[in-house]
């Protein structure tokens, strides 16, 4: 009886001791990954903005990360404004905000009264990115967007003109959990949608957000409208809602209206 006493005594030590050994094995390796993990996070990041301004093309296998990093670096500036103020605020690195960190935080957050992308909180600062040419002239601006979908959150880059009207390039490249079903929504992926956008006005002469995801042809082939995603209603609504939020008074607006004005981007 002692014996099978001191067999389970053995057993459940050397159980204990595996999963103790198991379990900073693992709290190890998360924490020596974390720096790689970030900095992939990041590149990731960067080569969707250089697609958004046009400066690569990703269905071009042969780019390296080192072309990548040199692109971004000569062409792109991240900065961050305050949404309420639409001010830069010139002492925060856009490259180091976590934005997304800062949209948990009450303290450096907020509820939106009218959450028509179901956003949920959103963070009180906000990179925007600007790219420019070889000769040192601002040629884009991009506005990071998100909003829900049918099943999840989708993320966007908005590639504006400098006049923050006319539309270069609308990018989605990211769906937070399940993502938009292949064929319906994942269209938004679809390099024929995509060049639907480009050249199209959001603001009318009077600063009226005008841009429309529709279904009726008229207004899809005026300079304020695209055509809806066939059989992805949900989807096409969910672009819509994050273009209506983000661009109006909670999100990017009061920075457009600033710039609009003859403020300084």
């Amino acid at each position: 009886m002692a014996s099978n006493k001191d067999s389970f005594g053995k057993t459940l030590f050397v159980v204990i001791g595996l999963c103790l050994i198991c379990s900073i094995f693992v709290s190890t390796a998360a924490v020596l990954l974390k720096p790689t993990q970030e900095q992939n996070k990041l590149l990731d990041r960067q080569k969707y903005i250089l697609e958004a301004a046009n400066l690569i093309d990703l269905k071009d296998g042969s780019i390296t990360k080192q072309q990548i990093l040199a692109l971004y670096k000569k062409h792109v500036k991240a900065q961050v404004i305050t949404l309420k103020t639409g001010e830069i605020d010139a002492n925060v690195n856009g490259d180091l905000f976590d934005e997304k960190k800062a949209a948990r935080d009450p303290a450096t957050s907020f509820v939106p009264e009218h959450d028509i992308a179901q956003v949920k909180r959103v963070a009180k600062d906000a990179v925007i990115y600007e790219v420019f040419d070889d000769a040192g002239q601002l040629k884009t601006v991009i506005l990071p967007i998100k909003g829900y979908g049918l099943w999840s959150t989708m993320y966007a880059f908005l590639a504006l003109e400098p006049d923050l009207n006319t539309i270069q390039n609308l990018v989605y490249y990211d769906f937070s959990g399940s993502g938009e079903t292949p064929g319906l929504g994942g269209e938004v992926q679809n390099p024929k949608w995509k060049a639907l956008w480009v050249g199209k006005k959001l603001f009318d002469a009077q600063g009226q957000l005008e841009i429309k995801v529709t279904k009726n042809p008229a207004v899809a082939q005026t300079q304020y409208g695209v055509d809806a995603l066939s059989g992805a209603t949900l989807t096409s609504n969910g672009v819509q809602y994050s273009l209506d939020f983000w661009l109006g008074n909670e999100g990017f607006g009061p920075f457009i209206d600033r710039v609009r004005e003859g403020g300084r981007i």
